[in-house]
């Protein structure tokens, strides 16, 4: 028996958590257990974040569940027939956790990768069916009294999240006030569609180490567009436009699946014309960058980051008022509406962060981490493959350190040199930093757009100097010139990050680079490269 609805009763349920990495294991035990089930209910859920668990099978019977972490095939049977006896197997789970009957998020146990951090954001995750629309609505909020809502995410000072989002660490009301300001200042010419605002939700998350957007799309992208619904009420726009990757297959049906019910519930309530609309990028735009995004939808080919000003709010999506969020900020702005009391207004980053935490690990893992916490907590959620050396804080151009022993609150990375992301990559021994931050600048030399200056040339001039390193030239004040110029002119985001691993590396790292100038890697990584250099050398030398 398969109902695609959320449980709102005491009666016993199973549900089956996963995402797309879990996807056929995922599959083949929904099937078995709906051929046992004769009346127990059987749900899909999304993914709860902790990859190491899923497929995660969860049985409820009134106030209890038990947990089964990818169990295997075979045994799903017997698990059914004792819930469907009335009883909760207890044989061997992951943990059973005892709590309120029908509760609307996912319980949360007291150990382990899914206690890590607060499931605020990720409560939903892995819990309701994906499709839904949750009955809470900031959507209905904004809606019924705009000033209020306005209000709540106005005192709070919320920031943006994600390199996706104009407000990036920013308070994001300050550009949904532009995108008002620049509608109305256009009122006065008639049938005008340049001047009718649109909420863009920028999905296009092209990093692959980051899953923190991608999961909230797979698991609850209801509570993703009540939020953006909620932005679209405050700044008067009737469109809103979820853009997403072409490979992100679930995450794209997922939200459409909830766009289709959004419009159900609320084309009526708050007078829509239209439910949101997604949009999706082709797999070789690299458009995490926001007016990037907005290049893409307007279907150009070649995408260059606009110049700024003018913020997108105020000449954004085809010359319209713009608001430029991640799925990420989306649901913040809808905790933010609903539960302001969850949020410290003397914050200077209110709230908590989605972290996706990879590297070096058995399997990678999404938590949410209160922003006055701590990163290392981070580290609980998944297993290290060998012994800890680094870690990357934010994504493709974080930042290396040695320890994590810092807030996840923006100010507090920005201070450590660290990124804002999402992403907290786990490095082991066998990892170099030069070599690391050597990819890393190399990277940005051959992906970045072409229209900056200072990011085109000083990528190509900062990867070269790395690869000088191994024939013996340290350069070390011209790499510190060249990467401070890069970070204070670059246009975009691109650029002012892409010198990190670089600068970070050499700080936390200087003896282990300096060793490069005398044929010794530390860490072993290097020994091909410095032989191969060796062996020019020689050859030149004859």
């Amino acid at each position: 028996m398969d109902e695609r609805t959320e449980s709102t009763d005491e009666a016993a349920i199973v549900r089956v958590a996963g995402g797309s990495e879990s996807e056929r294991r995922k599959q083949r035990a929904l099937d078995e257990l709906r051929s046992a089930a004769e009346e127990t209910r059987v749900l899909e859920t999304g993914p709860t974040g902790v990859r190491e668990l899923e497929p995660l099978v969860c049985l409820t019977d009134g106030g209890r569940t038990a947990f089964y972490s990818a169990p295997v095939v075979g045994r799903l049977e017997s698990l059914v027939e004792t819930v469907e006896r009335g009883e909760l197997p207890t044989d061997d789970p992951v943990t059973v956790v005892d709590h309120e009957p029908a509760p609307s998020s996912l319980p949360t146990p007291e150990d382990g990768p899914l206690a890590v951090g607060r499931r605020r954001v990720l409560g939903r995750c892995g819990w309701v069916d994906p499709a839904s629309v949750p009955d809470e609505s900031a959507a209905e909020l904004a809606g019924d009294d705009p000033d209020e809502a306005l209000s709540r995410v106005r005192d709070v000072g919320l920031l943006g999240r994600g390199r996706g989002d104009w407000s990036v660490d920013d308070p994001v009301t300050e550009e949904w006030e532009l995108a008002r300001e620049a509608a109305a200042d256009g009122s006065d010419e008639p049938d005008s569609e340049a001047d009718e605002p649109v909420v863009v939700v920028n999905a296009n998350e092209s990093d692959d180490r980051n899953a923190t957007d991608r999961t909230l799309l797979e698991a609850a992208p209801g509570e993703v567009l009540d939020g953006a619904l909620a932005v679209a009420e405050l700044v008067g726009a009737d469109d809103v436009v979820v853009y997403c990757n072409e490979n992100d297959d679930r995450a794209r049906e997922r939200v459409h699946e909830a766009a289709r019910n959004a419009e159900e519930r609320f084309a009526e309530r708050l007078d829509r014309e239209s439910g949101p609309e997604v949009v999706v990028g082709p797999d070789r735009f690299i458009a995490g960058e926001p007016t990037m995004a907005l290049e893409a939808m307007e279907g150009n080919d070649r995408l260059e980051a606009r110049l700024r000003p003018p913020s997108p709010a105020e000449h954004g999506l085809y010359g319209r008022p713009t608001v430029v969020h991640t799925p990420r900020t989306m649901a913040q702005v809808r905790r933010a509406m609903l539960h302001p009391e969850e949020f410290d207004a003397d914050d200077a980053d209110p709230g908590t962060r989605l972290v996706t935490v990879t590297g070096d690990v058995d399997a990678a893992a999404t938590v949410e981490l209160p922003t006055g916490g701590n990163l290392a907590d981070a580290r609980e959620a998944v297993s290290l493959e060998g012994q800890f050396k680094m870690a990357c804080v934010g994504g493709q151009f974080g930042g290396l350190t040695r320890s994590l022993s810092q807030s996840p609150s923006a100010p507090a990375l920005a201070g450590a040199g660290l990124g804002t992301e999402g992403v907290v990559e786990l490095l082991n021994e066998d990892n170099c930093v030069l070599a690391t931050a050597g990819r890393r600048a190399n990277f940005a030399m051959e992906s970045n757009c072409g229209r900056c200056v200072t990011c085109r040339e000083g990528s190509q001039e900062l990867t070269n100097m790395l690869r000088d390193i191994y024939d013996g030239h340290y350069r070390d004040a011209k790499i510190r010139e060249l990467t401070r110029v890069m970070g204070e002119t670059s246009i975009c985001h691109f650029g002012r990050t892409a010198i990190r691993p670089a600068v970070t590396g050499m700080r936390e790292f200087e003896r282990e680079v300096a060793a490069h100038t005398e044929g010794r890697c530390p860490s072993g990584e290097c020994e091909g490269a410095m032989t191969q250099t060796a062996g020019h050398q020689m050859e030149g030398n004859r």
